[in-house]
């Protein structure tokens, strides 16, 4: 595939700045995601924490990562994107709720567990918040590129109760994925199964996309 025309080019309006390796791998699934869609975060996270052997609290530092980004997409969102029903207002709000829950709860467990929470980096969306379609259709790439990473990252995990937190997490925004969807008019659940992309051809694209 010709990676100078991704498959989610909403994807590609995300910028994250930030130094740490956790920012640099988003910028990296971010990229594999826009070149060659949500799917594609599993594998490449699965290889980059195979390939680290961080550990748990690495793992949780870029979850954290991740869950910074949503929390503040959905903050901006609801400040600024205009033409939605009181419905997905709501849905909004519930949204970023819910993310920030999730920041507190990474926080605390990186925290339990000896280690230290990465900073929240800075982000920026290009036009996405315009429009009620182009958020709502980036908002539901990154619910997909987000349950995918966590999928990926999951088999790196060695501690069970880290694992089951991570599990109660993903399920949730699969659950987002599928209300964004039907809030655009998409079957919720279009696939019965996430089948990985494959790997080489992921780092392929994403190499000339990743600005570090």
């Amino acid at each position: 595939m010709d990676s100078s025309r991704p498959v989610a080019p909403e994807l590609a309006t995300i910028e994250v700045h930030g130094s740490t390796r956790q920012a640099f791998i988003l910028r990296s699934t971010i990229a594999a995601g826009a070149a060659y869609g949500a799917l594609s975060a599993g594998p490449l996270l699965a290889r980059a924490f195979a390939e680290d052997g961080g550990g748990d609290v690495d793992i949780l530092n870029f979850a954290l990562t991740l869950e910074f980004l949503e929390t503040d997409f959905y903050t901006q969102a609801a400040k600024q994107v205009s033409g939605l029903s009181g419905y997905e207002k709501r849905l909004t709000r519930e949204l970023r709720d819910n993310e920030s829950a999730h920041v507190d709860a990474l926080t605390a467990t990186i925290k339990s567990l000896g280690g230290k929470a990465v900073a929240k980096p800075k982000f920026a969306y290009g036009g996405a918040l315009g429009s009620r379609a182009s958020y709502l259709k980036l908002a539901n790439t990154l619910e997909d590129t987000g349950v995918s990473a966590y999928n990926g990252a999951a088999p790196m995990i060695k501690s069970a109760d880290v694992l089951r937190a991570a599990g109660g997490i993903v399920q949730v925004e699969a659950r987002h994925a599928a209300l964004i969807r039907l809030a655009r008019g998409k079957p919720p659940a279009p696939l019965p199964f996430d089948e990985a992309s494959d790997m080489e051809k992921v780092l392929a694209a994403v190499k000339p996309l990743i600005a570090t």
